[in-house]
């Protein structure tokens, strides 16, 4: 019986996948490795369909933000990682060409290491519900922000994608952007 790896993270399969043809590039995936201040950021590309096959991944660019030193609760690296994450959604995201963005916040709150989504979306400014009693200038210079904290299917019995597919499909936000933690 043959068995396979699998991860949630593109990072690891690309990983997995240089471990077992032992070469620094395969076809169809480019990674890209930075450090700096103590936060790695690993930029993996699945660019066909052999990356695909290798990875279990789609077609895409996946980025991890590692940062170790976050458990330590210093301030500076809160916001040198704050700045690096921002830099990281630039490249992907051009908010002038966004109207509505739906905010996941993964994990189960009652945990603490699997919290942060949902601390996340506690945190955030919903913006949505003013859209309909704010003037029309005002919401000119804000974007439709909405957020969603599934839960986790061990308290919910659903899966998260599912809740956030049947949301996705009543809003129909320009952007979904998915915060989850891996401790």
């Amino acid at each position: 019986m043959q068995y396979s790896i699998h991860t949630d993270l593109a990072i690891e399969s690309a990983a997995v996948e240089k471990l077992k043809t032992n070469e620094n590039t395969n076809a169809g995936i480019k990674t890209h490795y930075a450090e700096k201040d103590g936060i790695s950021i690993t930029e993996v590309e699945i660019t066909n369909k052999d990356g695909e096959k290798a990875t279990h991944k789609p077609i895409g660019k996946y980025v991890t933000i590692e940062v170790p030193s976050l458990r330590e609760n210093a301030s500076d690296i809160f916001e040198k990682t704050q700045f690096e994450l921002t830099r990281e959604l630039k490249k992907f995201i051009d908010l002038k060409k966004l109207h509505t963005i739906l905010v996941v916040g993964l994990g189960n709150r009652f945990v603490t290491p699997d919290a942060l989504g949902p601390k996340v979306i506690d945190k955030l400014l919903v913006t949505r519900h003013l859209y309909n009693v704010l003037p029309e200038d005002i919401t000119k210079k804000m974007h439709s922000i909405c957020a969603l904290s599934p839960g986790v299917l061990g308290i919910t019995g659903i899966e998260t994608g599912e809740i956030i597919k049947g949301f996705a499909d009543k809003i129909k936000p320009d952007l979904i952007i998915a915060v989850d933690a891996l401790a």
